[in-house]
C-alpha cells in the first residue's frame, strides 16, 4: 500500500477541497467522550475508516482513523459531517401505522403490535394469493450479514422467489461483464496498484465528487509520472487537470473502446503471448471492431479524431496501467455492452494480474460489493453461487437445513417487481432501507404501483418518500447501530462496529426480520442472538463458492485491516490482487488464474446500439443524471445534514452557454425541464464544462426536485440496470418558480 500523508495540512493542500480532514465539529469541542469506536463511514463503497466519538449512548463527532490503509485518515464531507444524522428529530423511535387521521399520516403504534399485524397480513395474502404474491426489496448499503438475511428470508421462511436489490440501479452492468470476462465479479485489484501506472483511464466516473479519496490515488500516480485520460460528457473536477479530456456523447462507450482498440490491432499495441495463453475469443473480436475507423468512432462519440488516436496510443503503448470506470458507462440499456468494451482494450494490453496493472469498477454503495454476493439478488445463493444451478441449490439448502427442492425458482429484477404488481402478481411488498420513489426511473409509476398494493411494510430509520406509501412502518438501525462487515470497493471485507444502541424502540435490521419469521410461526432458520452467529454461518454457505468468506473470521478481519475475498482457509492471507499467474481457484484449480475451467479470460463482443430513446425535434436534448460531492443516493440521510444542504441546497440543471444562449436562460433563471414522462422547475446552473447537447441533473432529490420524473425506465437486457444516462428531454425559461419553491429549498435549512 502506498504511504498517503499523515499531515493535516499537508493532506489539503495536495489533494484539494474535496477531501476534508477535522477532528469533528464545533459541537462537540469541550465534550469528553466515552468510547471512541473505530468503524467506516456509513456512505460510499470506498468505506472509509473513522473513529466515532460516542457520549452517553450518542455519536456526538470523530476523530480520524490514522491507521486504517485505504484512507489513512482522509474523509470527504460526507464522511466528516456523517455523525449529524444520528440525532436528527425525523429518526423513527416507534413504528408506525397509516392513519389519515393522524398529523402527518401515521400514528405511533407499540412495536409487538406492529409485528403481530404486519405477519397477519403477509399470512394473508400468502394463503389467499399463493406465496408468490409477496415481494422484498433490499439495501446495498446494509451489512452482508443482512444482506445475506435477506436472501434467506425470502426463500426459507416467505418461500416467495420475488427479492431483489437497490444494487440493481449500482453495479450489476458492472458484475455481469466481469463475469462474462473474468467469471468472477470484483474489482481485480487494490487501489495501491493504481499509484505507479504509467496510464490511469477513468470512464464514467466523477471521481472527485463521487469517490473523492480515490482523488488521492490518481493524484499520487500523476505525481510519479501518469498519465490521466478521463472520459465524460462533463468536465469533472479530475478532468479539469487531466492530460486528456474525452468529451463523450452520453451512451456511446462502447463505440469509442472498439475504436481504441481497433487502433490497438493496427499499430501492433498487444500483447500476443498474454493473449495466446491466457484469453480466447480474439480473433472474431478483432473482426468485428474493424468496422469502428478513428473516423466513425469520431462521429458517434462526438470525440475529435485526434484525440481518439492519442488516448489509443497512450493506452496501447503503456507499459502498465489501470483502468477504472463507474455508473457513467453502466447506467444504459447496452450498459454490460459498454463493460465489456473496456474490458476489452485491458485485456488486449495483457495489463492485468500483475502490480500497476489493473481494471477495477468503482463501488456506488456502502455494501455495493457485499451486497451482491451472498443472495439478496434475484437470482444468487450465498457465496457468488447461481440460483439455477441444482449443485449450488444443494450446497446452500444443506446449510439451510432445507431440501434444495423447497427452494424457489430465481425471481425478477427490482423493477420488473413493480411491473408484476401493476400486473396483480404481487400483491404485498417489504422494503429494508431502499427508497425506490426517488431512485428508480419513471418515478410516478412507481407511486401508482405503491398504492396498488394490498399491503406495504417498510423497514428504515427515517420515513422516506417511499415509506410515506406504507401501512405500517418499522424503525430499523443506522449503520453505527450494529455490529458485522462491509466488502469495499477493492474487495476488503471490512468490520463495522457498533457504537451505540438503537434509540427508543427501533431495532436491528436482522432482530426485526427475524420477530417476523417468528409472527409468522415460521422461526426456522431465524434464530440467531447475534450478527456474528449469521456471518459464521454465511461462512459455510459460500465456502467453496467464487465470493469464498469461509476463511475469514471477525477477528482476522480486524487485524489484517480487512481480508480481500477468495479467502478460502483460515490460514489464507486473502486475495488482494486477482488474476496473478499462478494462484489457483475454485473454478479453474491449477488451470490458470481466470474463474472458468479452462483458466483463459474471454473476449466479448461488444455491440454497439444507440440509446432507447434518441433526441428528436421535439425532445432535441441529451439529459444524463449523476452525483454531487454533499450528497449520497436518494438522499434520505444526506438531506437531513445541514452541512451538506447548505453545500447543495438544490437540485439545479447545468447547461452549456451556448445552448443556454439558445433558448433564453441565464444563470440562476427558474428553468423547466420536460421528458415524455414527466417535468420538473429547477434553477439553472450555466457552466462551460459540459457538453453544449446535454445537460446534467443530481438524482438525490424527492418529488417535484426528482430527476426521476424525467428519466425512462428502459433497461439493459441482461443486467436490468436502468438507462439513468440518457434520455431525451426539452427546455424552457420557466415563467415563474415552481410551487415548491421556498427560502428554505433555495437556500439550505440547518434542521434538514
Amino acid at each position: 500500500m502506498a504511504q498517503l500523508p499523515r499531515d493535516p495540512l499537508e493532506i489539503r493542500e495536495q489533494f484539494g477541497p474535496h477531501l476534508a480532514f477535522s477532528s469533528g465539529s464545533r459541537l462537540d469541542r469541550g465534550v469528553e467522550p466515552d468510547a471512541l469506536v473505530k468503524t467506516h463511514c456509513c456512505f460510499c463503497g470506498q468505506q472509509c475508516g473513522i473513529q466515532l466519538k460516542v457520549k452517553d449512548n450518542e455519536v456526538i463527532g470523530f476523530e480520524p482513523w490514522m491507521e486504517f490503509p485505504f484512507n489513512r485518515g482522509m474523509l470527504c464531507p460526507k464522511g466528516v459531517k456523517r455523525y449529524l444524522q444520528g440525532s436528527h428529530p425525523d429518526r423513527l423511535l416507534r413504528a408506525q401505522l397509516r392513519d389519515p387521521a393522524a398529523e402527518g399520516g401515521f400514528r405511533g403504534i407499540d412495536y409487538q403490535d406492529a409485528i403481530g399485524r404486519v405477519a397477519k397480513q403477509l399470512g394473508q395474502l400468502q394463503a389467499k394469493y399463493g406465496n408468490d404474491s409477496i415481494g422484498m426489496l433490499s439495501g446495498a448499503s446494509l451489512t452482508t450479514e443482512k444482506t445475506y438475511l435477506m436472501g434467506k428470508f425470502a426463500r426459507v421462511c416467505l418461500k416467495t422467489p420475488f427479492i431483489d436489490y437497490n444494487g440493481r440501479l449500482c453495479m450489476v452492468s458492472a458484475g455481469a461483464g466481469n463475469k462474462k470476462a473474468f467469471g468472477i465479479d470484483r474489482a481485480a485489484n487494490p487501489w495501491s496498484d493504481i499509484v505507479g501506472s504509467e496510464v490511469v483511464w477513468i470512464s464514467g466516473a466523477n471521481v472527485a465528487e463521487c469517490a473523492p479519496i480515490t482523488t488521492s490515488y490518481v493524484w499520487q500516480a500523476r505525481e510519479q509520472g501518469a498519465k490521466i485520460i478521463v472520459v465524460d460528457p462533463r468536465i469533472t473536477p479530475v478532468a479539469r487537470t487531466c492530460d486528456l479530456f474525452l468529451p463523450i456523447k452520453p451512451g456511446r462507450d462502447v463505440a469509442l473502446f472498439n475504436g481504441v482498440l481497433k487502433l490497438m490491432i493496427e499499430h501492433d499495441w498487444l500483447d500476443h503471448d498474454f493473449i495466446e495463453n491466457h484469453t480466447v475469443g480474439f480473433e472474431a473480436l478483432a473482426e468485428s471492431v474493424q468496422q469502428w475507423t478513428p473516423a466513425r468512432t469520431a462521429e458517434v462519440t462526438g470525440i475529435a479524431e485526434r484525440l481518439i488516436r492519442q488516448a489509443a496510443e497512450w493506452w496501447g503503448t503503456a507499459s502498465t496501467s489501470f483502468l477504472m470506470h463507474a455508473r457513467g458507462i453502466e447506467h444504459h440499456s447496452h450498459g454490460v455492452q459498454n463493460v465489456l468494451g473496456a474490458i476489452n482494450i485491458v485485456l488486449a494490453s495483457g495489463r492485468i494480474g500483475r502490480e500497476h496493472c489493473g481494471y477495477a469498477t468503482i463501488t456506488g454503495q456502502a455494501n455495493g460489493q457485499g451486497g451482491r454476493e451472498h443472495g439478496q439478488k434475484c437470482d444468487q445463493l450465498p457465496g457468488g453461487r447461481d440460483l439455477a444451478d441444482p449443485a449450488h441449490r444443494a450446497h446452500v439448502a444443506k446449510v439451510w437445513d432445507v431440501d434444495p427442492d423447497e427452494l424457489p425458482p430465481p425471481g425478477v429484477d427490482a423493477y420488473e417487481l413493480f411491473r408484476k404488481i401493476d400486473r396483480g402478481e404481487i400483491r404485498g411488498l417489504i422494503s429494508l432501507c431502499f427508497n425506490p420513489l426517488v431512485s428508480l426511473p419513471d418515478s410516478g409509476f412507481v407511486a401508482r404501483m405503491l398504492d396498488k398494493l394490498d399491503f406495504y411494510v417498510a423497514i428504515d430509520f427515517f420515513l422516506n418518500e417511499t415509506a410515506r406509501h406504507a401501512d405500517i412502518v418499522l424503525p430499523g438501525s443506522l449503520q453505527e447501530e450494529d455490529e458485522g462487515t462491509v466488502t469495499q470497493i477493492e474487495g476488503r471485507v471490512i468490520k463495522i462496529n457498533q457504537a451505540v444502541d438503537p434509540p427508543g424502540e427501533a431495532r436491528q435490521d436482522w432482530r426485526i426480520i427475524q420477530d417476523i419469521a417468528a409472527a409468522l410461526g415460521r422461526p426456522h432458520g431465524f434464530t440467531f442472538n447475534h450478527s456474528r452467529e449469521i456471518f459464521d454461518e454465511l461462512r459455510r454457505a459460500s465456502q467453496g463458492g467464487v465470493a469464498d468468506y469461509s476463511g475469514m473470521t471477525w477477528e482476522k478481519i480486524e487485524r489484517q485491516f480487512g481480508v480481500c475475498w477468495p479467502c478460502p482457509s483460515e490460514d489464507h492471507p486473502g486475495t488482494p490482487r486477482l488474476f496473478e499467474p499462478g494462484t489457483p481457484n475454485p473454478i479453474a484449480g491449477d488451470a490458470g488464474p481466470f474463474y472458468f475451467p479452462d483458466g483463459k479470460a474471454r473476449f466479448n463482443l461488444a455491440e454497439y446500439t444507440p440509446p432507447t430513446e434518441e433526441v428528436d425535434a421535439e425532445y432535441p436534448v441529451i439529459l444524463t443524471t449523476g452525483r454531487v460531492v454533499s450528497q449520497f443516493l436518494s438522499g434520505t440521510q444526506t438531506r437531513r445534514i445541514g452541512p451538506l444542504v447548505d453545500q447543495y441546497p438544490e437540485p439545479r440543471v447545468e447547461i452549456h452557454p451556448r445552448l443556454a444562449a439558445q433558448l433564453g436562460i441565464q444563470d440562476g433563471q427558474w428553468t423547466t425541464i420536460s421528458s415524455r414522462r414527466g417535468e420538473l422547475t429547477l434553477r439553472a446552473m450555466v457552466v462551460k464544462t459540459i457538453r453544449p447537447d446535454t445537460v446534467f441533473i443530481p438524482y438525490h432529490w424527492a418529488g417535484k426536485q426528482s430527476a426521476n420524473r424525467l428519466t425512462i425506465a428502459a433497461q439493459d437486457p441482461i443486467s436490468k440496470i436502468p438507462e439513468y444516462k440518457v434520455c431525451a428531454v426539452r427546455l424552457r425559461k420557466a415563467a415563474s418558480p415552481p410551487a415548491n419553491a421556498s427560502d428554505e429549498t433555495s437556500h439550505g435549512h440547518p434542521g434538514k
